[in-house]
Parts: structure tokens; C-alpha cells; sequence
């Protein structure tokens, strides 16, 4: 066998994250002078709260730089445990602070799958959850969500049953939703649960937008059933509610007697997240939640803008999303009228527009090719400028 057969088992199944693939492209054409408006990168466009950053720098000055236990901090775990009782009772020896909730999510799946094992996605998805999945040889089967314009999204329960097999270990649960801004409502998260009772599923639930709730929308955590550590395996983070993307800090809940397993493959891809952060974390849990109110706050008003502009391009169904801070409207329309797949309105909107949108394949699923995803996390001003960009590109192609 040939060292390259080796050294490559599973490589080629795995792509690159599509949205930091156009953000690199618009800040190169920024960089050569051109006008672009980006509904790409999901990431706040606030800065972290200024009490925050200081308590970095009080640890830095202080010199808290060196290793820490693995699963955190006990004061940041004893923070996040009081910020999670909104919801539900979790302990500090039930939580594992990591570099951000992307490596929960990989310490989540490479824990719990197996090669051979299914795991049920909602189609279409946030990326990792099926890269990882692969990573380890097990197999993502994606379930296709249902669509209503004007509506948005919601999880088909029948389908989900339906996709069941001897094989399927877990079931893939991001709430709000990344791509399509959907609140799961209770009916469907008490679906769900008795799913995983019925058929001794995990739950790999996904909660990074837990703050990110519009219109008067109730949001109800999966850590809120009392047998939650029968099924739920929990993740969230620091990123998006704290506006802390760059400082890579989140963290995993489980169950207490699989914690020391999980903090054994912790340790071998990781170490412990950074002592400075850890610091930080604590002041953003215990701080001033002003910032993070404002910047919902704004979102929302966000979110209700761009469905205002976007409802009179021809060809695109809008809805008004519920979280997160997405929208993921249907464009088939605009692609039967003018002939073009989904890649090619995304260039074009690009280059001859200025405005990106992402593809809706850059998530995985079959349901993309007919999407596309769009990023609220800018300015309102950039907003009306890119959302009337697109609905003006829409009247011109739809009209030859």
C-alpha cells in the first residue's frame, strides 16, 4: 500500500467551510476598491463588551496564562452552571469548558459515534455536525425540513421517525437554527424527546443561539426535561451572545459519569481553553448583560428590515426569522426564470451586484440548491443597501 493510501482513510469526504471561503474573497475585493455589501460570515458585528476585555487583561496583568484543569475553571463552571439553571438544574462536574463550541461539537460526536452508526441531521444544516460525523465513519442521513413561505421552517416529525434505523445512534438538534432562523417550538422539542425515549437516541443538542430570540418567539432549552442526561448532550458558547467569535471559548454538558471520558479525549486535542478567556468568560456571565440586550434588540429590528425589502424582490420567498440571526429564503423561483443554478446567482449577485449571499449548498443537505442564506449580523445601513441591491437584481433578471 502506498503511504498516500495511508495517510488519507477519510480526507476526501471532508470540504471546507464555504462561508470563510467568500469571506476571503469579498476582502479581497474590498481590498482592490470595490463596493461589496456581506450577508456571509455569521459573526456579530458588535464589539466585545469593554468589561469583558478588561478582565482579560486584568488575568493577563495579573499573569494567569498558564495551563488550567481541562474542564475549565471551577469559578467559570460554577458561572455557567448558574447561567444554565434558567433552564435546568446542571452542576460544574456536568460541564466542560472548551476552545469554542465547534470543539464541543467534535468532542460530542467523536465520543458517542461509532463507525457504522447513522446520525439524523435536519436538512439543511449547520456544516460540522456532518463533517464530524464522517470523521469518525459514521454516516449523516439528512432529514428534510419543511418549508412555508412567509413562515419559514419547521422539523418534520413523521420524516425524522421515518429515517430511523437499527443503525441510528443520535440526532442532531441546533436551536435557534443555523441556517434558516427557526425557534423550535415545544410540541416539536417534546417530539423529539420522545423520539430519543422510544428508540435510546442521543440528543446532541446545539444552543449556541440561545439568546437570539425575535418577536416575542418563546424559546424553551432541551435542558429543561427532567431526564435530560438520560439522552441530551448539550453545547453552547461564548461567541455569539458575548460577540466573543475570536476568543474561542465554549462549552459541553453532560451527563457527570461521562465526563471523565470526555475530558480524556479533551485533554488529547486541546489541553484546557485559554486561562486569560476562562477569566473573561466568568465577567461575561456575571456582568453587565446590557450590551447583549442592546445587540438583540438590534438584531430584531434587523431581522424585521430585511424581510420588509426582500418580500418585493420577484422570485425570492422571505419569511421573518424567528433566531439566530439568518434568514434562508427559497430563490427557485428566480432560478427557473432565468436559468441559472445557485452558484451562478450567488456570482453574479457578487460581481455584478455587490452583494454576497451564501449558497444554499454550503450547508449540508439536498434542500440547498433552492436556498440561499443571508447574514443580518451588519448594519442596518448595509442592510438596506444590499437587501435593494438584491431585490433590484432580481427585477432585472427576472425581466431578461
Amino acid at each position: 500500500m502506498k503511504p498516500t493510501q495511508v495517510l488519507n482513510p477519510v480526507m476526501h469526504e471532508i470540504i471546507g467551510e464555504t462561508g470563510f471561503t467568500y469571506l476571503a474573497i469579498v476582502k479581497k475585493l474590498i481590498r482592490e476598491g470595490k463596493d461589496v455589501v456581506s450577508f456571509g460570515i455569521g459573526q456579530p458585528d458588535f464589539p466585545t463588551p469593554s468589561h469583558i476585555r478588561e478582565a482579560a487583561k486584568k488575568a493577563l496583568d495579573e499573569g494567569f496564562t498558564g495551563y488550567t484543569e481541562t474542564a475549565g475553571i471551577v469559578e467559570l463552571r460554577e458561572a455557567i452552571s448558574e447561567y444554565l439553571s434558567r433552564y435546568g438544574k446542571v452542576s460544574p462536574d456536568e460541564i466542560i469548558v472548551t476552545t469554542g463550541a465547534k470543539t464541543a461539537v467534535f468532542i460530542a460526536v467523536a465520543a458517542f459515534l461509532r463507525p457504522g452508526d447513522e446520525l439524523l441531521i435536519p436538512d439543511p444544516s449547520y456544516y460540522a455536525y456532518s463533517q464530524v460525523a464522517k470523521f469518525v465513519g459514521a454516516k449523516p442521513v439528512f432529514v428534510p425540513m419543511s418549508f412555508e413561505e412567509h413562515e419559514g421552517f419547521s422539523i418534520d416529525i413523521e420524516k425524522f421517525e421515518q429515517a430511523i434505523t437499527e443503525k441510528t445512534r443520535g440526532i442532531v438538534i441546533n436551536n435557534p437554527h443555523n441556517p434558516t432562523g427557526t425557534v423550535l417550538s415545544p410540541e416539536e422539542m417534546d417530539a423529539i424527546m420522545d423520539l430519543a425515549r422510544k428508540h435510546n437516541l442521543v440528543v446532541f443538542v446545539d444552543e449556541i443561539y440561545d439568546n437570539f430570540v425575535f418577536h416575542g418567539t418563546k424559546f424553551k432549552s432541551f435542558l429543561s426535561y427532567d431526564d435530560w442526561r438520560d439522552y441530551v448532550v448539550y453545547v453552547n458558547g461564548f461567541s455569539k451572545t458575548f460577540s466573543m467569535t475570536g476568543w474561542r471559548l465554549g462549552y459541553l454538558v453532560a451527563r457527570k459519569e461521562v465526563i471523565p471520558r470526555l475530558i480524556d479525549l479533551a485533554v488529547s486535542v486541546y489541553s484546557c481553553a485559554p486561562s486569560f478567556v476562562q477569566k473573561a468568560g466568568v465577567e461575561a456571565l456575571k456582568g453587565d448583560w446590557g450590551p447583549v440586550d442592546e445587540m438583540v434588540k438590534e438584531f430584531e429590528r434587523r431581522a424585521k428590515r430585511l424581510y420588509e425589502i426582500l418580500s418585493e424582490a420577484p422570485g425570492i420567498e422571505a419569511y421573518l426569522p424567528k433566531g439566530a440571526f439568518y434568514m434562508f429564503p427559497r430563490v427557485k423561483k428566480l432560478l427557473d426564470a432565468t436559468g441559472l443554478d445557485v452558484h451562478k446567482l450567488v456570482d453574479k449577485l457578487l460581481y455584478d451586484y455587490g452583494v454576497l449571499v451564501l449558497p444554499g449548498t454550503s450547508f449540508p443537505g439536498e434542500l440547498g440548491k433552492d436556498f440561499v442564506r443571508l447574514s443580518f449580523a451588519t448594519s442596518m445601513q448595509d442592510i438596506e443597501k444590499g437587501a435593494k441591491r438584491i431585490v433590484d437584481a432580481a427585477k432585472r433578471l427576472t425581466q431578461g
